[in-house]
C-alpha cells in the first residue's frame, strides 16, 4: 500500500461554474449544486473561498486497479475503527485519501499496520 502524505494543507470548497483563474485543485468534482475543488488550504485563503475541513492528503503509493473490489472498503473500515474520517479519490494510477490534518501520521501508522497484516 505504501501510504504517502504529501506536504501541505487541503480544503473542499465549492464554486459555480468552472475552476477560478489561478487556482489548480487537486480534484475536481462536477456536482448538480457546483463544482467542488479540492485544493491547497493558502490558494483557497487567497481566492477568499470557504471551507470548514482542513485535510492531510496521503497517496497510496500501490497501483490499484480501477475494477478492484475491496481496497477502499478495507481502508475505509481501518480508518473508520481508528475514529479517523476519511475522503477516498481514485486517480487512474494511485487512491488518495483526505484524512483530517492533525491525524494524517496517525492515519498513515493505521494503513501500515493494514498493510503489514495483509502482506504477512
Amino acid at each position: 500500500m505504501r501510504p504517502q502524505v504529501n506536504p501541505g494543507r487541503y480544503v473542499f470548497a465549492t464554486v459555480e461554474g468552472g475552476v477560478p483563474p489561478g487556482l489548480a485543485p487537486v480534484v475536481a468534482v462536477a456536482e448538480p449544486e457546483g463544482l467542488t475543488l479540492v485544493l491547497r488550504q493558502e490558494d483557497a485563503d487567497a481566492a477568499g473561498l470557504a471551507y470548514t475541513y482542513v485535510a492531510g492528503w496521503i497517496t497510496l503509493r500501490v497501483h490499484s486497479a480501477l475494477e478492484a473490489v475491496g481496497l477502499t472498503a478495507a481502508v475505509a473500515t481501518e480508518l473508520a475503527d481508528a475514529s479517523l474520517s476519511c475522503n477516498v479519490v481514485a486517480g487512474f494510477h494511485h487512491d488518495h485519501l483526505f484524512v483530517p490534518y492533525e491525524s494524517a501520521g496517525r492515519a498513515v501508522a493505521v494503513l501500515e499496520d493494514l498493510a503489514g497484516r495483509a502482506t504477512g
